[in-house]
């Protein structure tokens, strides 16, 4: 079997980041593009590969304004406060996320694809209540639903890098997803894990970001192995 190009997918891994201020706004995303990423998503690891996902993809200009107005309703009273704090305590890197976030909050409208992916709670409950009764059947989501999309996340987010497009993964919007809901017509029983802003990104290339050594974030053996 011919191996991966170590090189190009190392690069892959660390340069995928959470892009905000260098998504281009201007220049449209294809569909097919966005269907593409997304079909290799569905290749990630899931729980009995039962698939329990739904990925809403929003490009219409009046719902991503709708969308991107309920994201700024969120995010701006939070991240403001946060910024002033970092602000005062001299911190400016993390000033720096934090303004970059309240520049996605003010743009999220004028981004070309913004991406729901949900996950299917009712879809789940009936597997699990097939196999152990209705009573032990899940209600709300739970770690395992998570590792059953986060993965596909991942994998869409990388696959979008590869083709030259940025994204970042979103929560913010997740402390209202009923008004969320409401906009885009979402079942009840599909928890909105995260949102997606997807375009072309604007610049040079992107170079890793920082990172602590890892040694100093490895416990061998439950910290009872080798010091």
């Amino acid at each position: 079997m011919t191996p991966f190009d170590l090189e190009q997918t190392d690069r892959l891994l660390m340069t995928t980041k959470a892009v905000r201020r260098r998504l281009d706004l201007e220049r449209p995303v294809p569909r097919e593009l966005v269907v593409e990423c997304i079909r290799l998503a569905a290749y990630a690891p899931n729980a009995s590969n039962a698939q329990e996902w739904k990925w809403i993809v929003v490009d219409d200009p009046e719902l991503r304004r709708a969308v991107g107005e309920q994201y700024r309703t969120m995010t701006e009273p939070v991240v403001s406060k946060i910024l002033e704090a970092k602000l005062a305590a001299g911190d400016e890197a993390g000033a720096r996320i934090s303004s970059s976030i309240l520049y996605l909050a003010e743009h999220m409208a004028d981004v070309p694809v913004i991406v729901v992916p949900c996950y299917d709670i009712d879809a789940a409950a009936s597997r699990y209540g097939g196999w152990i009764g209705p009573s032990a059947a899940p209600s709300k989501m739970e770690s395992g639903m998570y590792a059953s999309i986060y993965p596909a996340v991942w994998s869409f987010q990388l696959a979008l890098r590869s083709r030259g497009l940025g994204s970042v993964l979103t929560t913010a919007h997740q402390g209202d997803q009923p008004a969320m809901a409401e906009i885009l017509g979402i079942p009840s029983t599909w928890d909105q894990t995260c949102l997606i802003p997807v375009a072309y990104t604007t610049g040079g290339d992107f170079r890793p970001s920082p990172r602590g050594a890892v040694e100093d974030s490895i416990v061998w053996n439950g910290g009872n192995g080798d010091e």
